[in-house]
This record gives C-alpha cells, structure tokens and sequence, in this order.
C-alpha cells in the first residue's frame, strides 16, 4: 500500500477545506509537500515517524505510527482492529441511497461517551450509545456551519441528569476534538481525574491567575472549580446538540 493509500484511508474524501495547509504548518513542511503526500507516489514513498506521529496525536488516528510513515505492520497498535483505542475514526462516506447525490458523511462516536452528572471512570462502557450519525454533506453545511475540521467531529452521548433542562440523559451531542483547550466559555467534553465530563466551562480571572468553573444547567448540581493542580484534560467542545422529548 502506498503512502498515498494510507492517508487515503485516514483522511478519507471528501476532505475538509484547509486540511492539507494544517497539515503543511502542523509538521513544519511545504504545502507543496503535503500535495505530493497526498497524490504524488512517484516523488514520495515515505514520510517520517516524526510527522506521522504529529498527524495521529492531531488527528486522534488509530493506527501506529510505523505504519503511516513507512506502511510497517502492525497498523494497529495491538495488532488487532477490534480493540482500536477509544476515540472515533475521522467521518467516511458511504453511499447515497439517492442516485446521482453526493455520498453521506458518517459522523462516529467517541467511544469513551461523558458523564453528565457526577462522572465516571472512562475505562467503562455506560449501556446505551448512539454509535453513528449518517448525513448528507449539505445537512452538515446548513446545521453545522463552524468547525475546525471535518476529521474532528464525532459523536458523545451524554448520561446523567446534570445537563438538564439543556440536554437529556442519552442525548446526541456533536463534539469537535480540534479544541483541547479552553480558549473561550463554552460546554466541552474534559476528564478531571478519573471521570468524564460534559459540562460549561467558564473561565475566571482570580488574583492567583486563571481559573475554570464547570457548571451544570440543572441548579440541583453545585459548580466546581478546575485548577492547575488536578489532572484536566479537553477531549472536544460540543457544537450542538439535538435534544429529545418524551411524548
């Protein structure tokens, strides 16, 4: 398989506008580089584990970094594509039922989900997942206008009763995994310690620097502060969501 095919199949088409100048500045290279990455077999075999590793960590790939670079086996870390770590592979076409039409996009989960309520350890599986979304490039367009790129969108379900009346327990959210950090106030996907989140974050200035607050939409849950002392990490910030009623 050429290095070609391989980033064919991590970034597969359609790409979003701009990925390969983010590429381009992400490893430091020519965006002329990039374009012979992506479609010049003949001038480019190889690229290095370096730069691959950058693109899995950007990117949240799950194959090893031997194998994008160089196309080493194994592709997956553990050998087996069936224990893929927890993260969602970038959105893949699939065909349109509708003759002509461009090809659906599927948005897929981010498999570790987040806890709406008091979290929990990341490592388990809660029941109940909405596992795909499958949309046509334009419902993406009109509904999801803004987003850092269409390789970082994925699927969080949320659990637990903290988020209400704004989402419900099991409700969709569409996540962005290009925003790892709190740039500004909004409701994101984040681990503090062991435990998943989704939650507001609103950024406070203190007389001892900055600080974030995790809020819930349901006043029975207090607010708690996140400092640099604890263990935090951003896996997304949610876009939207579509929220469900009982009837």
């Amino acid at each position: 398989m050429t290095l070609q095919s391989r980033l064919a199949e991590v970034f597969p088409e359609p790409q979003e506008r701009g990925l390969r100048t983010e590429i381009a500045r992400l490893c430091g290279v020519a965006a002329a580089s990039v374009s012979n990455w992506f479609g010049n077999p003949e001038k480019v075999a190889t690229i290095s584990r370096e730069n691959a590793e950058k693109l899995i960590a950007r990117y949240g790939l799950a194959v090893t970094p031997a194998w994008l670079a160089e196309g080493k086996l194994p592709k997956f870390s553990n050998g087996d594509a069936g224990h893929l770590p927890s993260i969602a592979p970038a959105p893949h076409e699939a065909p349109s039922a509708s003759p002509g039409a461009p090809a659906d996009l599927v948005i897929t989960e981010y498999d570790t989900g987040g806890a709406m309520g008091h979290g929990y350890a990341l490592e388990e599986n809660p029941p109940g997942h909405i596992k795909a979304w499958r949309v046509t490039p334009e419902w993406l367009r009109m509904n999801v206008p803004v987003y850092s790129s269409l390789a970082n969108l994925c699927i969080v379900t949320g659990f637990g009763p903290s988020m209400k009346p704004r989402y419900n327990p099991g409700d969709p959210l569409l996540c962005d995994r290009g925003f790892n950090k709190v740039d500004s106030d909004g409701v994101y996907f984040f681990r503090v310690d062991g435990h998943g989140f989704i939650k507001q974050l609103q950024r406070i200035p203190t007389e001892n620097g900055l600080i974030l607050r995790a809020k819930s939409f349901n006043p029975d849950y207090d607010p708690f502060d996140i400092t640099n002392k604890m263990d935090f990490e951003v896996f997304g910030k949610i876009l939207t969501v579509w929220r469900s009623e009982q009837f």
